[in-house]
């Protein structure tokens, strides 16, 4: 599977609002546009990157990075949602790989990765805790769970 990390553009933003979610996982994850929204606001950091992930040139998934430039340990990842129709494939574990090696490309000096799940979304817990995330056993102010990887 070759997953490829692509910033949103004017090109494919249209097809990253197409991205749609098992009813049940819609509550779990900010939608597309809240996360394209966020990255003109920036409302946790100075830095906030929206992309797509891509197969041969169709968006098949979503996510941000929340950051704070040239920093060591405040890089989050967000909004990771991947099509319905491209589900249970596996293609989880394989587009977190992708995002990580493009973080870390990315950010040399990235160190620590995090991200918030759900209390009640035990699937994306298992995929993160699979991935060697670990659970801080602390929740943010909206009560998700926060984990953190650290990469170096």
């Amino acid at each position: 599977m070759d997953i490829k990390v692509q910033p949103v553009t004017r090109e494919n933003w249209e097809d990253a609002l197409k991205i749609s979610l098992h009813e049940h996982q819609i509550s779990l994850v900010p939608s597309v546009i809240e996360g394209i929204a966020y990255a003109y606001i920036k409302p946790w950091d100075e830095a906030f990157d929206p992309y797509v992930l891509e197969i041969d040139g169709k968006v098949v998934g979503f996510f941000y990075l929340s950051y704070s430039p040239d920093s060591t340990d405040n890089y989050w990842i967000g909004g990771f949602q991947i099509d319905k129709s491209y589900q249970g494939k596996g293609m989880g574990k394989c587009a977190i790989r992708v995002i990580l090696d493009y973080i870390t490309k990315q950010h040399p000096l990235c160190n620590v990765i995090s991200l918030t799940v759900e209390r009640d979304n035990e699937i994306a817990q298992n995929l993160y805790k699979s991935m060697s995330f670990i659970s801080e056993n602390r929740t943010n102010s909206d009560n998700e769970v926060i984990y953190r990887l650290a990469i170096r």
